[in-house]
C-alpha cells in the first residue's frame, strides 16, 4: 500500500441467501451497506495471534476509497497480530434485533506509508472522529509522539444482515 493508493473501481457482486432470509425479502443494495462502512465509527477487528488464538478489540475505522483504514499503536498486539497474519475481519452494525444492518468485512490489511495518503487519512480522522494526528515518518504520530501504525483493508467478502426483514447478502469484489 505504500506505492500509493488507488481507488478500488469494481462495484461488488451481490449473493442474496434465501436460505438466511424472510420469504418475499430483497439484498440490500451496495449503496446502503456502503452507507453503514462510510456513517460507523466504531467497528470490531479479528486478527489471529502467532499461536493461532484470535483476538478482538473495539476499534475506529475510516471508510475511503473503498476501503477501511484504521490505526493501531506499533506496539499493540493487533498491530503485531497483522504484520505476521493481514488477514482480518472488521464488523459494525447495531446492538439490536429487529432493527438496522448488521454489516462484516472480510479482507486483507497492509500498512500505508505514503505521505500524502497518510496526510489525507489524517484529515479525515480530525474531521469525522476529532481525533489529531500529524504524519510521522511512515506513519500517524499524536499529541504525545507515540506512532500509530495506518492499515488499509482491502475487502475480499463483505456481509450484511438486514434485521427487517432479516437478510443475508454476500457482496465479493472482482480481482
Amino acid at each position: 500500500m505504500s506505492a500509493g493508493d488507488p481507488v478500488l473501481a469494481a462495484e461488488p457482486v451481490a449473493s442474496f441467501d434465501a436460505r438466511f432470509s424472510e420469504p418475499g425479502s430483497a439484498p440490500p443494495p451496495w449503496s446502503a451497506v456502503r452507507e453503514v462502512l462510510v456513517t460507523s465509527e466504531m467497528f470490531w477487528l479479528s486478527t489471529v495471534r502467532a499461536d493461532g488464538r484470535p483476538h478482538v478489540t473495539p476499534i475506529p475505522a475510516i471508510w475511503d476509497r473503498e476501503r477501511l483504514h484504521i490505526c493501531t499503536g506499533d506496539q499493540e498486539q493487533k498491530a503485531r497480530n497483522l504484520a505476521a497474519d493481514p488477514r482480518c475481519v472488521l464488523t459494525t452494525g447495531t446492538n439490536t434485533l429487529r432493527a438496522g444492518l448488521d454489516v462484516v468485512v472480510e479482507g486483507t490489511a497492509g500498512r500505508v506509508t505514503d505521505r500524502e495518503v497518510l496526510a489525507r487519512l489524517a484529515g479525515l480522522w480530525k474531521s469525522e472522529l476529532d481525533w489529531d494526528f500529524a504524519v510521522g515518518e511512515n506513519s500517524f504520530r499524536d499529541a504525545d509522539g507515540r506512532t500509530g501504525l495506518v492499515f488499509a483493508i482491502d475487502p475480499a467478502k463483505v456481509l450484511a444482515f438486514g434485521k427487517n426483514p432479516y437478510t443475508q447478502t454476500r457482496f465479493t469484489f472482482p480481482g
